[in-house]
């Protein structure tokens, strides 16, 4: 897997290979070889989501006090 990869050119590669899964028209050589890279891609997306997530937590003082808290993405 390429480590200078973009999420959202592995999240693009990783759709593709959904697509071409879900229609059917390729060997079972190549669909086991497309289902490979998938997994590869998902786990890949996973580890850049997880490393994003502990960069978005912020530390807040309070009362003396540090405690961690998730930045939430939602509108509030």
């Amino acid at each position: 897997m390429e480590q200078n990869l973009s999420y959202e050119d592995a999240v693009k590669q990783l759709e593709e290979i959904v697509g071409l899964l879900e229609k059917g028209d390729v060997s079972l050589e190549k669909s086991l070889e497309l289902f490979q890279k998938g997994v590869s891609l998902s786990a890949y997306c996973t580890k850049k989501l997880e490393e994003t997530e502990k960069k978005i937590v912020k530390l807040i003082d309070e009362n003396n006090e540090c405690r961690e808290e998730l930045l939430s993405l939602e509108a509030e």
